[in-house]
């Protein structure tokens, strides 16, 4: 009998859509069995070596899918499968192979939302060039980006599962080139404004599928390492490009910032294209069915060729849309969570669009100096994954450990139940400290704080997600929606908050807000996520 850990392993290491039988356990005459009674969880998890099931599934309560269309791969749970030990399951690559994937995909992660804040700088040069007047208007082009950054993951993650991840990075980046390169010569503040949220949509690509190629290539107990870098990008990214930006917009010109971003992208799309490994199991399993007989390649991969099935391709994008909003709708813990991180991410692209005035009107800086001040974050961001994200490892292995050696997504929340201690403090420390005009460094060890935070509760929330949902890039997507459009709404009002509330009263209002939604939920989840996650039809 094998222990839960290796079930859990087995659970996790399977694909979305495909369920392989092993031809030498089955007599040359045996067809496909008719779907029998579903199972239930206990006689799931009483599975040892003839166990697999897929990343596919939505486990229901007393054996009932969570999606209708689930249940047909649930007949096939019970048949053995030897991919765990297949040299193609990217798994078993090499440690080499794995992370040359990983720091591919984190560039493709960095560059994007590195376009998303590399103009912040350079907006009162863009409102002059084009005759905007309005301070919204002129925010609204800043954050359109992330408009289409809430609803593109909702179809890069289905894509991504048909046709696999590697085709949906490589092509979604020739079109985000040619859209940067598109806004560095907009005519009119309607095709700047159109043409970045064409960037954002084709952008969002890497965030959307970049955590589920983290889960392709390791298991739970090996992730954070990996996670770690991964989520550095989208939050880095931000805080480096208004350093570029400030200055390039100073020196050269703003069109030069979205030039810059489409030279980076091509630099990752040289290193991508030929570079990056398909990591996505189902696909690479396809690729390998096509060379059997088509009997054996259904006998072997049926639900595989069902999924690729070009009348049924309808279908399962259908399905895949509908999952992020059945886990928001119907799972507390996914919707809880995902309005924490939205809320901080909403407070951090707020921040971007009220620099600009506060450290040029307060303190007198230039758009260069300006773009500078952002590198508190960014350091707070790279101190947070250093420390906070290895020690935030420690503490979970030690509890597995305790655990006897079995793996719990609770285990991921003591770290985040402590970075989410420092956001608030940054926020009154940069709030008051900006708005008695003391020295400029003070509210940058503000930002600083609140970055540190910002990465301290991202990377645990995204651990726990992926731990937590069968469906974790469906769960991923769903956090990316709420996040994004926070993002997106929240430096449309910042001018007017702070000009009734002041600098200290609004980034006050702001901590309050990240108190009250992130410190008692993540200490509650530690005592009953685990029977919540039991009484879930949505969860492992």
């Amino acid at each position: 009998m094998s222990t839960k850990p290796e079930r859990l392993g087995r659970l996790h290491n399977a694909s979305v859509s495909t369920v392989a039988l092993n031809p030498d356990s089955l007599p040359a005459e045996t067809n496909l069995p008719p779907v029998p009674p579903l199972p239930t969880k206990k006689s799931i998890s009483d599975f040892s070596q003839h166990a697999l099931t897929t990343d596919g599934t939505l486990h229901g309560g007393e054996g009932e899918s969570a999606i209708p269309e689930d249940k047909k791969e649930e007949a096939y749970e019970n048949i053995e499968d030897d991919w765990q030990h297949d040299p193609h399951n990217p798994r078993n690559w090499s440690a080499k192979k794995k992370w040359l994937c990983v720091g591919i995909a984190s560039f493709y992660t960095f560059v994007t939302p590195l376009s998303s804040s590399i103009m912040a700088p350079a907006l009162p040069y863009i409102a002059l060039d084009l005759g905007i007047t309005s301070e919204t208007v002129v925010a609204l082009t800043l954050s359109i980006f992330l408009l289409s950054f809430a609803i593109a993951p909702l179809f890069y993650a289905p894509l991504s599962e048909i046709y696999g991840r590697k085709w949906v990075l490589d092509i979604s980046n020739v079109f985000f080139i040619g859209f940067n390169f598109g806004c560095a010569f907009a005519p009119s503040t309607g095709a700047l404004v159109g043409l970045r949220f064409l960037c954002g949509w084709v952008g969002a690509a890497p965030l959307a599928v970049g955590g589920g190629i983290i889960g392709d290539l390791f298991s739970e107990k090996d992730r954070a390492p990996g996670m770690a870098l991964y989520s550095l990008g989208p939050l880095i990214g931000p805080a480096i490009g208004p350093v570029m930006g400030g200055y390039l917009a100073e020196t050269v010109g703003w069109k030069y910032c979205f030039i810059l971003v489409g030279c980076l992208s091509s630099a990752a799309g040289i290193l991508g294209v030929p570079l990056l490994r398909e990591s996505y199991a189902p696909v690479i399993r396809l690729r390998l069915a096509k060379g059997m007989s088509p009997e054996e390649a259904m006998r072997r991969h049926p639900h595989l060729q069902e999924a690729h099935d070009p009348s049924k391709k309808w279908a399962i994008m259908r399905e895949n849309l509908e999952r992020p909003f059945i886990l928001l709708t119907r799972s507390l813990i996914c919707f809880a969570l995902s309005l924490y991180m939205a809320l901080v991410y909403g407070i951090y692209y707020l921040m971007f669009a009220t620099f600009p005035e506060l450290f040029a009107s307060v303190y007198g800086f230039s758009s260069g100096s300006t773009g500078l001040t952002y590198l508190g974050l960014g350091l707070g961001f790279i101190l947070a994954t250093a420390l906070g994200g290895h020690y935030g490892n420690v503490v979970y292995l030690h509890l597995v450990e305790k655990n006897g050696g079995v793996s719990k997504p609770e285990y991921r929340l003591p770290a985040l139940i402590f970075g989410s201690l420092f956001a608030p403090i940054g926020l009154f420390w940069y709030g008051w400290s900006a708005q008695a005009g003391i020295h400029w460094i003070m509210p940058i060890i503000g930002c600083g704080i609140f970055g540190f935070g910002l990465m301290a509760v991202f990377l645990p929330i995204q651990l726990y997600l992926v731990d937590t949902y069968t469906y974790a890039a469906s769960a991923l997507s769903a956090a990316s929606v709420v996040r994004s459009l926070l993002g997106f709404a929240f430096p449309l009002f910042a001018s007017q908050m702070f000009d009734v509330m002041g600098l200290g009263g609004g980034n006050s209002f702001l901590a309050g807000l990240a108190i009250l939604f992130g410190i008692p939920f993540p200490i509650w989840l530690w005592f009953r996520g685990e029977k919540m996650r039991a009484a879930s039809s949505l969860t492992r």
